[in-house]
């Protein structure tokens, strides 16, 4: 969000200033980490999860069950 925004009265905003900050308030309701950057090593970790997935290496429901101790 922008700072200018932050500042001012909702009676002082435009239209699109109004929505921008809902757009914006929903956001961080639905999914607080929203607008946060990832580190480069854990993007790099996901899209080579991600990679393995789609070759079907990766774990079954039963064996990632088994792997976070809660089987």
């Amino acid at each position: 969000m922008q700072t200018a925004i932050k500042t001012k009265k909702v009676g002082d905003m435009t239209t699109v200033e109004l929505k921008n900050l809902i757009k914006d308030t929903l956001f961080e309701v639905i999914d607080p980490d929203h607008g946060l950057e990832l580190h480069t090593e854990v993007e790099k970790e996901l899209l080579e999860s991600r990679k393995q997935r789609k070759s079907g290496q990766g774990l079954s429901l039963k064996e990632a069950k088994k792997h976070l101790g809660l089987e």
